[in-house]
């Protein structure tokens, strides 16, 4: 391919130093002509070509060679006004410059650039004597001109291999890295090149959406880059966000293979595990080109909507704690190992394998933090974070550490304090031996095991109350006192995380109880007193949990007792419109009634929340509709039946007909409440009362249920019927009859 025409910085900077060294300006067609360029072709670019001079300029410590060129017209007086003029202000506006009067301030610059003119040098890019070898900034700054140079040579574009194979044949700096190796073991010289692309896309000089392809933009086309050029391009991308750990780290992939994966809307990513009871199955998945799920019928709905052309990593999770790329204050961290990738290739539709196209990864990748521990997880592209795993376990875009460890989370985590500055980035050479990994093995936990540990509802109640709260994200627990709406709703939360493992659950399951007295400066944010006597603001309860839901792509629970004894809507304040289910995502984010720097916040989707409610209680007000709009209800109600005698006699070895006596009276008594207009199925007393705890046998269960209703039954009956003792005291009269 023929090299387009393009505007040479070099000639252009002759062309002005020669004008003002006479002291006469200079037309904008006398710059094109010196590069062989027709005006037509050049004065589109012609406002990028003078900002890039304006700039390397400035670098210098000169001043504007650009405000001696002027309309071929102006050449006698050099004046410059309307659009001439305003590039230029907008030239030094964007380098800096101060402009005050731009009238005046054109004048000043023409001045300055007439008494430099004498002292310049010859040429804009004059070669260091010591081959920029003692030039600041990282090493692989040397390869940005000479990509640039490289894709010239070839007409503008080429592949990255065509685009080694120049700059190592024909410039001088690749001599000393070419058959050299990182840290890591891979080649050095290619990498450097490969950073070297990085900038220059993120400058605008290279578009690489072409997979396999480097292209040159046509700002680009126009641009020589000295080092001090591609210094400053380092510093500036650097400055708006990109953070790179080490220059040894692997270079980020071209743009166009993160473009290609998510250029199907309808593409999902999943991410699931290979070890069986049996042992690791990686290698028989990788032979046999597929993924197998190892569970019976967990994960089998999930399984059965992967689809052709979705991507799919094995992943290992464990917890990390020695040789980590950034300092994590001694702490352990949460590890997810990549070991292969893939694309689904066919669903049989049988919830148990689909067929996948495997390609290995040797060496496995390490991704930190955010990791998923359940078998088998669906990440969401639409979501920053799990869109940021995406690109790395798919399209190989390195880890940002400092990014994750300044996620107000992971910056309390892992601060020697709890509240100093975050994680700092380690020099692996300088990390201590890897020792102590742990294995993220947990104990399972489903509901199953709720019904094992003394719920007395039917599971398939316990199933259908567990899908809503993955659904609404919300529930109530409604109920009579004695219903266990407490124990149910921690229980709920370990099922909904897989494991009441301590170490899991102690982060992920918090517990508050609302009161009067609460506010929103307490559980959202406000205003607390210092040490020193001063007012900061300071994060509450709440807002803690939804930093750590977002940093981490895990459920997190939030249980509220007594829900409605405080003033939800006021507690809750704008975060009540957050809770919604249908605006759990980032673009529904809202400013808090005290931001920081005008931050936006939304809660995240694996951030739930369980509430009790006691319906007997009088003196709590009725719940806010839009509370209730937010939240599912899940009435329990008194249970004494088959599940709760099988636990009497097999827990606490109760005798059958103090069972069948206890279940009696307790219907009867919950029959009259019911029937009470004054009170209500409502006020119902509920199977807690009357079930033994687990372990504790019980040798006289008369005496055992005696105790129960003169030390807790009796009073609350008094309660109820406050203004009626005597109904009271015949309601407890017919509980003990029989009893001794």
């Amino acid at each position: 391919m023929a090299e387009e025409p393009r505007l040479d910085l070099e000639k252009s900077y002759e062309t002005i130093r020669k004008a003002a060294l006479e002291r006469r300006f200079v037309s904008y067609l006398d710059l094109a002509e010196a590069s062989g360029v027709s005006w037509n072709a050049a004065f589109r670019r012609m406002p990028q070509h003078l900002g890039q001079l304006v700039l390397l300029a400035h670098q210098r410590g000169w001043p504007m060679p650009s405000a001696i060129v002027v309309n071929r017209d102006d050449v006698a007086t050099g004046k410059l006004e309307g659009t001439a003029r305003d590039g230029l202000i907008a030239a030094a506006k964007d380098v800096g410059l101060a402009v005050g009067d731009p009238e005046q301030f054109v004048q000043d610059q023409q001045a300055k650039v007439f008494a430099w003119a004498p002292t310049s040098p010859e040429r804009l890019h004059p070669l260091p004597s010591n081959g920029e070898t003692d030039l600041k900034g990282p090493r692989f700054l040397h390869f940005l001109g000479p990509v640039l140079r490289a894709l010239r040579a070839m007409g503008g574009e080429g592949k990255p291999k065509e685009v080694v194979d120049w700059i190592a044949e024909h410039e001088p700096a690749a001599k000393e890295v070419v058959g050299t190796v990182t840290k890591g073991g891979n080649p050095s010289f290619e990498n450097k090149v490969g950073w070297a692309r990085f900038y220059l896309v993120k400058a605008g000089l290279i578009d690489d959406k072409r997979r396999g392809i480097w292209k040159l933009t046509q700002e680009g086309r126009e641009t020589d880059l000295d080092h001090a050029g591609a210094l400053t391009i380092f510093k500036e991308v650097r400055a708006v966000g990109w953070e790179d750990s080490e220059e040894d780290e692997p270079a980020p992939v071209a743009t166009g293979t993160a473009t290609e994966l998510f250029d199907d809307p309808a593409r999902q990513f999943w991410f699931a595990g290979a070890a069986w009871d049996e042992g690791d199955q990686l290698e028989r998945f990788l032979r046999e080109g597929i993924w197998e799920n190892g569970y019976e019928t967990k994960f089998s709905e999930l399984v059965r909507t992967m689809r052709q052309g979705d991507r799919i990593a094995i992943k290992s999770s464990f917890v990390k704690k020695n040789n980590l790329p950034f300092n994590a204050g001694g702490k352990s961290v949460s590890c997810m190992r990549i070991k292969a990738i893939g694309t689904i290739t066919a669903n049989p539709g049988d919830g148990k394998t689909v067929q996948v196209d495997w390609t290995p990864l040797d060496p496995p990748r390490d991704w930190f933090l955010y990791t998923y521990r359940t078998t088998l997880h669906q990440a969401d592209p639409g979501d920053d974070l799990s869109r940021r795993l995406i690109l790395f376990a798919f399209g190989g875009i390195p880890q940002d550490y400092l990014f994750w460890t300044q996620l107000p989370y992971f910056a309390r985590k892992f601060s020697v304090s709890g509240e100093g500055p975050p994680a700092i980035l380690l020099d692996p050479e300088d990390a201590e031996p890897d020792a102590t990994d742990e294995p993220a093995e947990i104990q399972a936990y489903e509901v199953s095991n709720i019904v094992e540990e003394g719920c007395f509802q039917p599971r398939e109640a316990l199933e259908a109350t567990l899908k809503r709260l993955r659904e609404k994200k919300n529930i109530i627990l409604q109920g009579p006192p004695g219903t266990g709406k407490t124990w149910l709703a921690k229980r709920l939360a370990y099922a909904l995380i897989g494991t009441r493992d301590r170490a899991v659950t102690r982060t992920r399951v918090r517990i508050v109880q609302f009161h009067p007295s609460l506010s929103y400066e307490d559980f959202v944010r406000g205003w607390r007193p210092t040490d020193g006597g001063k007012l900061e603001l300071a994060d509450g309860l709440f807002l803690k949990l939804v930093q750590a839901a977002s940093a981490v792509p895990e459920p997190f629970i939030l249980i509220i007792e007594e829900i409605n004894r405080g003033n939800p809507a006021q507690v809750f304040g704008e975060m009540l419109t957050l809770l919604e289910d249908t605006k759990r995502k980032q673009d529904e984010a809202l400013e808090l009634a005290y931001s920081r720097d005008g931050e936006r916040v939304y809660i995240p989707a694996n951030l739930h929340v369980i509430g009790t409610m006691n319906v007997a209680d009088r003196s709590l007000a009725l719940v806010d509709l839009a509370l209730r709009r937010r939240f599912a209800f899940i009435t329990l109600r008194p249970e004494l039946g088959p599940l709760w005698r099988t636990w009497c006699a097999e827990k606490a070895n109760l005798e059958q007909s103090t069972i069948d006596l206890i279940e009696q009276k307790m219907g009867d008594l919950n029959k009259e409440i019911a029937d009470d207009r004054s009170l209500g199925p409502q006020f119902r007393i509920g199977h807690s009362y009357v079930t033994p705890q687990e372990g504790v046998v019980i040798s006289d269960g008369k005496a055992w249920f005696s105790q129960i209703v003169q030390t807790e039954i009796a009073p609350l009956l008094e309660e109820y019927w406050f203004d009626a003792p005597d109904k009271a005291a015949e309601a407890k009269k017919r509980l003990l009859v029989g009893l001794f």
